[in-house]
C-alpha cells in the first residue's frame, strides 16, 4: 500500500518533468507581404480616365487607367502610311515595268535616232560646204555639236529602254524589302506605344495607390499606379540559426497574426542559404544577437485581405524540440 501511495504522489512530478522537457513550439517573427507592382507612365500624356479606386481588387487584364492617345495615334497613322508606301514600291520593283512604259521608251529612242540622223546629215552638208569655204567655221562647229548631242540622246534613250526591258536589279529589290521591314518594325513599335496608353492589370491585383488624379500629366517613367499582387500573399519571416537545419522548402507552417486573433496555413516556398542580420521587429529573446535566414511562406487566398506589412508569428511543422 505504501508503494502504491508513493507512486500516486510521484505522477504529478513526472508529468511536470515531462512538460519541462517539451517547451512550447518555437516561433519566428515576420510580416505579411505582397508582390509590389508599379505601372510607370509610358509617355508624357494627360490622364483621361481612371477605372479603379484604391483598395479595389482587379482581375488580370482589366483596364486601370487610360492616357491621352491623340499624339500617339497620329504617329501610328504616319507609320502605317509609310509602310504602305514602301510596300507599293517593292511591288513595283518585283512586277517590273509596264508594257506601256516599254513602248514609250522605244518611241522615244526612235525619235532620238531620227533627230540624230538629221543632225548628222546637216553636219555632213556643212562640212562639204566648209571645204569650199562657203560657210564659216563657227557654223560648222555648231552643226558638229548638235550632231554630237543628238547621238548622246540616242545613247541615253537606248539605255533607258534596256533598263526597262531587263527589269529591276536584285539589289534594288533587296533594298526595297529592307525598307519594308524597317517600316513594319516602326509601325509595330507605334502600335505598342498606343497600346501602352491603356494601363491594364498584369495579374490579379489590389490597387494600393493612385498618386495622380484625372487630368494630371506625369513624366515618362513616373509611377502612375502601385499595385499589390492579391493572388499570392506570403509571410516574410526570419528563421534563427537554431531552427534553420529543420526548415526546408515545402514544409507546412501556421501563421498567426500579431494580435493572436486569426491563423492561416501556408507552405515554405523559399529559404535563403546565407544568413542576414535580424531586423529589429523580428528580434526574439536570445536570437537578438544572432544572424537569421530569410524565408517566405506562401499563403492562401483567405489571406489576401490582410494589410501589407502586418506583423505575424510563424511556427513550422515538425520543429518541436525534445529532451
Amino acid at each position: 500500500m505504501k508503494t502504491h501511495h508513493l507512486l500516486r504522489r510521484m505522477v504529478p512530478l513526472i508529468a511536470l518533468a515531462l512538460a519541462a522537457c517539451h517547451p512550447s513550439t518555437p516561433e519566428v517573427l515576420g510580416t505579411v507581404e505582397f508582390d509590389r507592382i508599379t505601372l510607370p507612365a509610358p509617355a508624357a500624356e494627360h490622364i483621361v480616365k481612371i477605372d479603379v479606386r484604391e483598395g479595389q481588387y482587379v482581375p488580370s487584364g482589366t483596364r486601370i487607367m487610360q492616357l491621352e492617345t491623340t499624339r500617339t495615334q497620329a504617329a501610328l497613322d504616319t507609320a502605317r502610311a509609310d509602310l504602305q508606301q514602301q510596300q507599293q514600291s517593292l511591288l513595283e520593283l518585283e512586277h517590273g515595268p509596264r508594257e506601256e512604259q516599254i513602248r514609250q521608251a522605244r518611241h522615244s529612242l526612235q525619235g532620238a535616232q531620227a533627230q540624230a540622223r538629221d543632225a548628222n546629215a546637216y553636219y555632213q552638208r556643212l562640212a562639204a560646204l566648209a571645204r569650199q569655204q562657203f560657210v564659216s567655221a563657227a557654223d560648222l562647229d555648231r552643226a558638229k555639236a548638235a550632231a554630237g548631242n543628238a547621238d548622246a540622246e540616242v545613247g541615253a534613250d537606248r539605255a533607258a529602254l534596256d533598263q526597262l526591258v531587263n527589269g529591276s536589279r536584285a539589289e534594288d529589290i533587296a533594298q526595297a524589302r529592307a525598307a519594308v521591314a524597317a517600316a513594319t518594325a516602326t509601325e509595330a513599335s507605334r502600335a505598342v506605344d498606343l497600346e501602352k496608353l491603356d494601363l491594364t492589370a498584369p495579374r490579379d491585383v489590389r490597387v494600393d495607390s493612385l498618386p495622380y488624379k484625372l487630368g494630371d500629366q506625369a513624366q515618362p517613367g513616373t509611377p502612375l499606379v502601385i499595385l499589390l499582387a492579391s493572388d499570392a500573399p506570403y509571410a516574410r519571416v526570419y528563421v534563427p540559426a537554431t531552427l534553420r537545419p529543420s526548415v526546408k522548402v515545402g514544409d507546412k507552417a501556421v501563421v498567426t497574426l500579431h494580435d493572436g486573433k486569426r491563423q492561416f496555413h501556408g507552405t515554405v516556398r523559399m529559404i535563403r542559404s546565407e544568413p542576414t542580420f535580424t531586423p529589429y521587429y523580428a528580434l526574439n529573446g536570445d536570437d537578438a544577437t544572432r544572424l537569421s535566414y530569410l524565408a517566405e511562406i506562401v499563403l492562401g487566398s483567405d489571406a489576401r485581405d490582410l494589410p501589407q506589412g502586418f506583423p505575424v508569428a510563424v511556427t513550422f511543422s515538425g520543429n518541436d524540440r525534445h529532451d
